[in-house]
């Protein structure tokens, strides 16, 4: 960071403290367990969750800052998508967490304790429950991509616009499948080690960004974006949606023309765009002083939740959901004054008939990928973002997300 910011005149070292003090934290086990239980009180507490999200109790008698001591969990990553998929041989009204389909009971720590001190190799504390998977092991979960996808997008959603305590490291990895016995997913939640605290103000400024991102609100945005200390409105607007931003002044799309021009020889053409790309940070980071640090892991978030959308074939509209979370959260939020809950309540009716033409796209690029012509909207989003991102001299690798 430094290097960027003394030889390429760049402002990115003012991130550093911000981003290593989290680095750091991911490092201490009863930060982990403190986020874990804030986050297992939070999914238990909101009823469009509860019963679709787990997140494994920790045993702070088992648990210390260098050792982490959870609920063992039987699930299925989401990486192992034909695992997901595969047809169910379970049994009928039985979920795949145990023999029976319930949720295996706590363990009794101190018979934990005495098992250990017997047996110190023993398999009991990791049991191998496989049945699910029928006598040839060829049976998987047989549950639906769109369900998976829908609650995840549901679970962040809620983390950044409702609750304001957003887990940033959501990649495959860390996210496990379990079958419930009414044959809908569950998804398991681990590694609460990275994780940013939105403060009341920006959780409801960010959820208003959103808002007004679907709708071309440039007046909001603007207001938004100036109180973030952020110059380059339409810049920033295409980062938080990872897709170019359609509304603004459109000086993105102009300024890449213009340094695109046919006359230019290829050189000049790579000087204007690195010109242009370097610019562009310079403008996000205008005031250092005003700019929410906590929009580099909110950021991060968004990115690994597109992909793994990405990887499932993209199933769902995420960004529909997202903007219906983010309106959603502005009549819901208890800490405001009723009379602007009404009026938010008025507003997120008219907000719902505007998300209709997102619709519209997201079934136009899902036709073409049930025909055979393409990908699923997030491949295309990843293909316009790769695009754009070439232009600028930039080639971005998604798969450093994936964990």
């Amino acid at each position: 960071m430094k290097v960027y910011t003394w030889w390429f005149d760049l402002p990115l070292y003012s991130l550093v403290p911000f981003i290593t003090e989290r680095l750091m934290l991911e490092t201490d086990f009863e930060n982990e367990a403190r986020n874990s239980e804030t986050m297992r009180k939070l999914v238990n507490n909101e009823p469009s969750l509860r019963g679709r999200v787990y997140v494994p109790p920790v045993y702070p008698e088992l648990s210390s800052k260098r050792v982490l001591t959870t609920e063992w969990i039987e699930g299925v990553r989401l990486w192992d998508k034909e695992a997901l998929t595969a047809p169910w041989l379970g049994g009928y009204g039985r979920g795949s967490m145990g023999v029976h389909g319930a949720r295996l009971d706590p363990p009794d720590m101190e018979a934990v304790r005495r098992e250990l001190r017997e047996n110190p190799n023993s398999q009991k504390l990791k049991p191998d429950r496989t049945e699910w998977r029928g006598r040839r092991g060829k049976g998987g979960l047989g549950v639906s991509t769109k369900e998976v996808m829908t609650t995840m997008i549901d679970l962040f959603a809620a983390q950044i616009f409702k609750w304001g305590v957003v887990h940033c490291d959501p990649h495959p990895g860390n996210i496990f499948i379990r079958r419930l016995p009414n044959g809908l997913p569950e998804l398991v939640l681990i590694d609460h080690g990275l994780y940013v605290y939105m403060s009341d103000k920006f959780r409801r400024e960010y959820g208003m960004f959103w808002k007004a991102l679907m709708t071309f609100d440039n007046k909001k945005i603007g207001e938004i974006t100036r109180e973030w200390g952020i110059k380059a409105a339409d810049l920033f607007a295409s980062a938080t949606l990872l897709r170019p931003y359609e509304g603004g002044d459109q000086q993105l799309q102009k300024g890449m023309l213009n340094a695109l021009d046919d006359s230019k020889s290829a050189s000049e053409k790579h000087y204007e765009m690195q010109k242009r790309m370097k610019q562009g940070i310079r403008d996000v980071l205008a005031d250092e002083d005003k700019w929410p640090k906590e929009l580099i892991f909110i950021g991060r978030n968004m990115r690994i939740v597109q992909g793994n959308n990405a990887y499932m074939g993209s199933p769902v509209n995420r960004v529909k959901m997202m903007g219906e979370w983010a309106s959603r959260s502005m009549f819901q939020d208890p800490n405001l004054p009723l009379r602007q809950r009404v009026i938010n309540i008025w507003e997120h009716l008219l907000f719902k008939a505007v998300l209709f033409m997102s619709d519209v796209a997201f079934y136009f690029f899902r036709l073409k990928q049930l025909l055979g012509r393409g990908g699923g909207m997030e491949d295309e989003v990843e293909a316009r973002l790769k695009s754009v991102a070439k232009d600028f001299g930039v080639e971005l690798q998604h798969d450093v997300f994936e964990g």
